[in-house]
């Protein structure tokens, strides 16, 4: 296991056996998140009004503890990251690192219905296994990785994937960036994230309206998608609109667009 000092820092970083210290430095993950902290740390030196001003809290050792590879590249990263400050404070630092996702909310119209008529919406789910949970039959917003490119780009990749819907970039409306303000104090993405506690996954929710025939509507639920060839076994699960809180209780993204949508349209941020 080798060490070394993090750029222009005092801040040590010891490695594990099977990572180089290029490989740790380009992993978008770390990047970002090493990035996000230390300019959210300097905010207790440059303003007085700070509540950590008196006693600044600062990033002394990263131990990289675990990493899991997609193939040749890295894909999650378990670390423990020493924040202290001069009065022998500590943060809590353990920190499951696994980069940026996005989440989608499809929703259906059938389009025999009036132009600007709000009835009949229904949300596209996906249920699939998630080991992680313990489940074989997860109920959730359809989502995925964020590996290269936008964040739209991304989104409209994985609608194509998990849901069969062609669309395009422009048809998107993040969500999480019309709620959260553009410029507030401390630099962290506008997106939700889902366990802050313990892992550094942030969604931007994105939706996407769709008008379609009747029957088409009808056809959506119980089809098989998702890419098999990476263990993806997805069927859809088509909800009306009101009762996305109750079909998906248990899954974050859900609650979120749901909970997004709705304080969007209610506040006129959203048109309808």
């Amino acid at each position: 296991m080798s060490t070394f000092n993090l750029a222009g820092t005092d801040v040590s970083i010891k490695l594990v056996d099977d990572l180089t210290k290029d490989e740790l430095l380009e992993f978008p993950a770390f990047k970002n998140w090493n990035k996000t902290l230390q300019s959210n740390l300097s905010l207790q030196s440059t303003n007085p009004n700070h509540e950590f001003h008196k006693s600044p809290y600062s990033l002394k050792r990263i131990q990289i503890q675990a990493i899991d590879r997609f193939g040749p590249r890295i894909g999650f990263m378990k670390i423990h990251a020493t924040v202290t400050n001069p009065d022998g404070d500590f943060l809590p630092g353990a920190i499951f690192l696994r980069g940026a996702s996005v989440g989608m909310l499809v929703l259906l119209q059938p389009d025999d219905l009036p132009p600007n008529s709000q009835e009949e919406k229904h949300v596209l789910l996906t249920v699939q296994p998630r080991i992680a949970a313990g489940g074989l039959q997860f109920v959730e917003l359809p989502a995925g990785m964020v590996d290269d490119g936008t964040f739209k780009g991304s989104a409209a990749k994985e609608i194509e994937e998990e849901l069969g819907l062609k669309i395009h970039e422009d048809d998107l409306v993040n969500l999480t960036e019309l709620a959260i303000p553009e410029k507030e104090e401390e630099i962290c993405p506008r997106a939700m994230f889902p366990s802050a506690g313990g892992c550094d996954e942030f969604i931007p929710i994105f939706l996407h309206e769709k008008r379609i025939p009747r029957q088409q509507l009808a056809e959506w639920t119980g089809k098989l998608t998702g890419l098999r060839e990476e263990g993806e076994k997805i069927t859809l699960k088509l909800v009306k609109l009101e009762d996305l809180w109750l079909e998906g209780a248990r899954d974050a993204k859900a609650l979120a667009a749901w909970a997004l949508y709705d304080g969007l349209k209610r506040s006129g941020k959203l048109e309808t």
